[in-house]
């Protein structure tokens, strides 16, 4: 890989140092140490943050046209690589604000965009947010949710298997991006790529026409929809566009 990549961090959080920032980013960080590992250009992370621009996401729903800083969130998204989203757990849901957001996009705009989900919660019983919230949106919305989310209740800071998660689900999305994961070999000792003597786990050699990728090997994501910057996909126009055609 020689291109550099890009994760979106979507967060809801509230607060200025919410626990459900720093999770989207620590995970969006492990994403980009194992790129960097692999010795390939670390991502750039784009962060958007959804309490600084709450307020034009709401005016946009209302009039129908986005401001910049809101057309500039959702071009973060569709125009990233992958995306990491989080958002704190409401009445065991994602939050308002977190489904305003994803109410501007329209439907298949995030086809085939690796996505990692992640909440926060004061209790562990909202782990299923994930599954009963967070993917169903997602689905819809055509994206490749990976099945490694992270679910982190308030007790959960304190506890080492927190940071092994984080660090699962980041490996997860390095791979997507076409990266090998060190230390996450899904296909188990001695099936590593370049290991062996050549023979693949059934026993075939390369000279057989036999793939030699390792079995269960991560593959990169499927491409995606070639797709410019603000077009239909971000369902609200840029103000500045349609003022610029009216003025035409």
């Amino acid at each position: 890989m020689t291109d550099r990549r890009s994760i979106a961090v979507v967060t809801a959080g509230l607060s200025e140092d919410a626990s459900t920032t720093r999770l989207a980013r620590a995970i969006a960080q492990a994403a980009s140490d194992v790129v960097s590992r692999d010795g390939a250009p670390e991502p750039e992370v784009r962060l958007v943050n959804l309490r600084d621009v709450a307020h034009g996401i709401t005016d946009a729903m209302l009039t129908g046209m986005a401001p910049a800083p809101v057309q500039d969130a959702l071009d973060a998204v569709l125009t990233a690589d992958a995306l990491v989203a989080a958002t704190p757990t409401y009445k065991a849901s994602y939050s308002g604000l977190f489904k305003a957001f994803f109410d501007l996009f329209d439907e298949g705009a995030l086809e085939n965009l690796p996505t990692v989900v992640a909440a926060t919660g004061g209790s562990p019983r909202h782990s299923l947010v994930l599954d009963t919230a967070l993917r169903p949106l997602f689905s819809y919305l055509k994206a490749l949710t990976l099945p490694i989310g992270v679910y982190a209740a308030t007790e959960d800071w304190a506890d080492a298997s927190l940071q092994s998660r984080i660090e699962r689900s980041g490996a997860a999305l390095a791979g997507m991006l076409g990266v090998g994961t060190p230390g996450h070999d899904v296909a188990g000792p001695g099936h590593a790529a370049g290991a062996g003597s050549g023979a693949t786990e059934d026993g075939a050699s390369a000279a057989d026409g036999a793939s030699t990728e390792p079995v269960g090997a991560r593959r990169s994501a499927p491409p995606r929809p070639d797709r410019s910057v603000r077009d239909e996909f971000a369902a609200v126009p840029n103000f500045e566009d349609l003022l610029a055609a009216v003025r035409g």
